[in-house]
């Protein structure tokens, strides 16, 4: 048994949210108690303690759009690689490396995301993985990432007509969602991945559909481009959410990352099949997608949660870009302080837990114990009433110096406490050159 005590507990729980001294209390791999500081140890005399030392105690992060594969690409130069909007940067950087990976780079790869993972604080995530240097295997490669990480991971493999490895791709789910399925300890789950409407020709996607396990969604990009709106009504006649709807793909186990171009007849769609959304704005920016009309879907009652696409592992930072994308877009002010932190806070769990079953985000008796401590002192008084403000403008995933997923500290004052981290990211940066390689030899 475990105490992480003698810090302000942020629980996200409402009938009591904020403690000024308290602890929580872990037994195995379960909250069993969360309560003043002084009556938690008197209650459990025998408990370890985790002193806190006065710092904030929360609920750990879920990351609800993650891409492992992106971690190599960072620094990374490709000779003629001169894009010119959104399919060129897909083509000549994104598909050029997972073209190019094998399993062992997509294991390091994704030792290098969890790593960063668990430094900032995050301890499940959702990840859309491509590898079609190396299909076979390459969910299992990152599964093993994960299990030695202790990081609490639904996983897929993005399912598309290029390169000619769609039946080895739907096979990778599906054996990969069969095999999490029997996971016990419920650190691993499996969805069927599709990269977007416009990779995917209805031969295809019929074929991933029908082969799919009962009670297991689909993670797909939904309108990340207007490319993928216009091919949409070019080659099938309409848009993007109603081919997938006549497919059979949405439902209330189904994310829809991105978004961008939709109208409000597809939000609708969206609402009504219970879909999810995740938003990945520092993405969007980054590749001059668009700014997509998150706040209306979210407002219209659709279960919207927030993501990073790879380009962070922070999610404070895309806290911090999505409150000012949807300010700056929409030239108001008052808008997304409401909204994002529901999405990250609130909605990021509950997307979670349509395929985890013990409650994520949230300190309280029978919750995951996913724990994190922040080393933040605040300049102004700080309460249950104006934490977020003072998580938006005064933290960053870097105040996090102490983590626990599943019961286990995995981080413990900016130290991890079971990894070799200066072996393995000697191993990855070995890995990323040697991958940068075969990419500019064309190999």
């Amino acid at each position: 048994m475990l105490i992480i005590g003698n810090g302000k507990v942020i629980t996200r729980d409402d009938t009591q949210p904020f403690i000024q001294c308290g602890a929580v209390v872990i037994d195995g791999n379960t909250i069993t108690d969360v309560g003043e500081l002084e009556d938690i140890k008197k209650k459990y005399p025998q408990a370890e303690f985790l002193d806190a030392k006065n710092q904030l105690i929360m609920p750990a992060f879920v990351n609800t759009h993650e891409h492992i594969y992106s971690a190599f690409a960072r620094g990374m130069s490709i000779n003629n690689y001169n894009p010119n909007g959104f399919l060129d940067i897909l083509d000549g950087l994104w598909w050029n490396i997972d073209r190019h990976l094998n399993l062992k780079q997509t294991n390091l790869s994704a030792m290098a995301t969890y790593i960063e993972c668990i430094r900032n604080g995050v301890t499940t995530i959702f990840d859309h993985h491509a590898s079609y240097g190396e299909v076979e295997g390459s969910l299992f490669a990152i599964g093993d990432a994960a299990k030695e990480c202790g990081v609490r991971s639904c996983l897929c493999y993005e399912v598309s007509d290029r390169d000619g490895k769609q039946d080895a791709a739907i096979k990778e789910n599906v054996d990969f969602i069969n095999y999490a399925l029997k996971d016990e300890t419920e650190m691993l789950r499996g969805m069927m991945g599709m990269h977007a409407s416009f990779t995917i020709s209805d031969k295809t996607m019929d074929k991933a559909v029908s082969a799919t396990p009962d009670g297991v969604g689909f993670h797909i990009h939904v309108a990340e481009g207007i490319e993928d709106l216009h091919d949409s009504l070019k080659k099938y006649g309409k848009r993007i959410l109603y081919r997938l709807m006549d497919h059979n793909i949405l439902g209330e186990k189904t994310i829809a990352a991105h978004c961008i171009y939709v109208n409000d007849a597809e939000i609708e769609l969206l609402r009504q099949t219970d879909t999810m959304v995740v938003h990945n704005p520092e993405s969007n920016m980054g590749n001059a997608c668009g700014c997509p009309p998150t706040l209306h879907i979210f407002n219209h009652g659709v279960l919207t949660g927030l993501g990073t696409d790879g380009y962070t592992h922070d999610m404070i930072e895309s806290y911090k870009v999505a409150n000012i994308l949807h300010k700056h877009n929409l030239c108001d002010a008052t808008v997304a302080w409401g909204e994002i932190p529901v999405m990250l806070f609130v909605n990021n769990p509950i997307i979670a837990n349509r395929y985890f079953s013990k409650p994520l985000g949230i300190l309280k008796k029978g919750a995951a114990a996913d724990v994190i401590i922040l080393d933040y002192v605040a300049p102004t008084p700080l309460n249950a009433d104006n934490i977020n403000s003072h998580i938006l403008f005064g933290m960053t995933g870097r105040h996090v110096v102490t983590t626990i997923g599943n019961g286990k500290v995995l981080m413990k004052d900016r130290v991890l406490q079971h990894l070799d981290e200066e072996k393995i990211m000697a191993d990855c940066r070995a890995s990323a050159e040697q991958l940068a390689k075969s990419i500019n030899k064309g190999v």
